[in-house]
């Protein structure tokens, strides 16, 4: 994502974090719209600072407007009594990790990235005792997975946690900030003429966002990257786009028996060597494989000079 490079991010856990236990909040910004990244941000404090915390005047970001939440994010990026930090996921890993041949939904998107931030948080050296989290999913299943991830601190999972906990609250100013500022300075990878940034709120039902789509698809590259084209949202617009092949699809009839050449390399690497030879004479010769490595001439190679 080329707005990337224009967010800021925390510094490593502030020495108190190393010394006093912590607790800390995760939420998330920018689920829901078919534009742009989702981004995580978690906020933590040292426990005896809880009490200053619920007087700062954080909320929901949801309830506050853009200025009020600019200047929440400022005010607490030069408080030295708090630590934060960002995971923004851009539309093209979500799409990616969404239409892979081994699906990763949302919900799990989502868990890895809370995981995430609370294991480098830790491995910063921040002394986390307790994490408040906005939940994805029922909240008894998640609490009782990132319990089971780790062990030695207490997990409070529950819905509007960004409504109940400043910490989290706090956390939802973070994400959504830095979510608005990526929108802000998004900068295409694309080169097409005429594109543009008026893509209303990004959300589905919009109907700016929906005359947006139509007029960034591409009969042939789709979507710029700002589009999470894994979204049922995009799927209309694919049915008038231009069918490619790809060499690479094309396999021979033959290839039917590539299959079991395939389970007999798993097979051998389990160490049943009995199929080991048969195997490496079926890839080498080229039998079996795609059409694109026999026409070139392409080898398996197993050892470099």
């Amino acid at each position: 994502m080329a707005a990337a490079a224009a967010m800021a991010t925390a510094a490593a856990g502030p020495e108190w974090a190393t010394k006093e236990p912590c607790l800390m909040g995760i939420d998330e910004a920018g689920r829901g719209p078919v534009l742009g990244p989702m981004v995580y941000g978690c906020m933590y404090c040292a426990r005896s600072y809880h009490d200053t915390l619920a007087t700062l005047s954080f909320a929901d970001s949801k309830t506050l407007k853009e200025e009020q939440r600019e200047e929440l994010f400022e005010s607490l990026k030069m408080n030295s009594s708090i630590g934060w930090e960002v995971d923004v996921i851009c539309s093209k890993v979500l799409s990616a990790k969404m239409l892979k041949r081994t699906k990763v939904n949302l919900n799990e998107i989502s868990h890895n990235s809370a995981i995430g931030l609370v294991r480098k948080a830790i491995d910063n050296g921040v002394l986390l005792t307790e994490v408040y989290i906005d939940t994805v999913g029922d909240p008894e299943k998640y609490r009782v997975k990132l319990t089971e991830k780790f062990p030695g601190i207490k997990f409070v999972v529950a819905k509007k946690a960004d409504s109940l906990y400043p910490v989290v609250s706090g956390a939802s100013i973070v994400a959504k900030v830095t979510r608005d500022r990526a929108l802000r300075n998004w900068v295409f990878d694309e080169t097409a003429q005429n594109m543009h940034m008026n893509t209303g709120s990004g959300y589905p039902g919009d109907p700016n966002t929906i005359q947006w789509l139509k007029d960034h698809k591409h009969p042939v590259f789709g979507f710029p990257t700002l589009v999470r084209f894994s979204w049922g949202t995009c799927t209309p617009y694919f049915k008038n786009g231009v069918e490619v092949t790809w060499e690479s699809d094309e396999v021979d009839e033959d290839a039917a028996g590539y299959g079991s050449a395939k389970r007999q390399v798993t097979l051998s690497s389990l160490g049943f060597t009995g199929f080991k030879r048969k195997s490496e004479e079926i890839e080498s010769s080229g039998k079996g494989r795609c059409k694109f490595f026999q026409a070139r001439k392409l080898e398996l190679v197993r050892k470099f000079q």
